[in-house]
């Protein structure tokens, strides 16, 4: 059976943390990061890509997409909850993935696991082990430590059947979820784990740019 896939890719935050330049659109050797993002679903199986985009640089990503025939550019919304919804109602679908613009070093193949393993699992989120020793602080102080052999670190894409997740936002809406299988999780719907990649960080800050640059070198 032939399945609908799409991706949301939301790009509508203000880089706050990053600095007087939007992050999404920094080059690494000449190429915009949501560039280097949109190629890699672009080559993937997915069929079509929904930027929700911050509209001060709608404008922008229009020009680096022009030549681009699967991509469709809308506005985002004011959290990132809203822009994914928006995203949700601009097309039908089967199965949706979700990916956070500015992971310019997810790859094609980790795109294609994930799309395989949401047609068996209908939810589920990469996710790497997390390898640090991880410290609850309460006033400055360290309560307790946590036993990380159950922690992950979850990532993106997250992907689930279109049904399911446009559902949970529309019951969920004008709340303020950061991550959008929490909102499955908070409806006790089963959420599953695909094993990603160390190198698939966010680029949140000037250091994680600089990390980028390394391995897209």
């Amino acid at each position: 059976m032939n399945y609908k896939i799409n991706a949301i890719i939301p790009a509508g935050g203000t880089s706050s943390r990053f600095g007087n330049t939007n992050k999404l659109l920094e080059k690494i050797n000449g190429k915009e990061v949501i560039k280097y993002t949109v190629d890699a679903f672009n080559a993937s199986n997915v069929d079509n890509i929904i930027i929700c985009a911050n509209i001060s640089i709608m404008e922008e990503l229009k020009k680096i997409f022009a030549d681009y025939k699967n991509i469709k550019i809308i506005e985002g919304g004011a959290t990132r909850q809203e822009s994914v919804f928006k995203g949700l109602q601009a097309e039908n679908c089967d199965y949706i993935l979700i990916h956070d613009g500015a992971r310019p070093m997810i790859s094609t193949d980790l795109i294609n696991q994930t799309i395989e393993m949401v047609k068996d699992k209908k939810a589920l989120t990469v996710a790497t082990k997390t390898i640090d020793t991880i410290k609850e602080v309460v006033d400055g102080k360290i309560i307790r430590t946590i036993d990380r052999s159950k922690l992950y670190n979850t990532q993106t894409p997250q992907a689930f059947e279109y049904e399911m997740i446009l559902n949970a936002h529309k019951k969920l809406f004008g709340q303020n979820f950061t991550d959008d299988a929490g909102m499955l999780e908070a409806q006790g719907i089963d959420v599953y784990i695909l094993n990603g990649s160390y190198k698939n960080i966010k680029i949140t800050t000037q250091n994680d740019l600089d990390i980028a640059k390394i391995y897209l070198k």
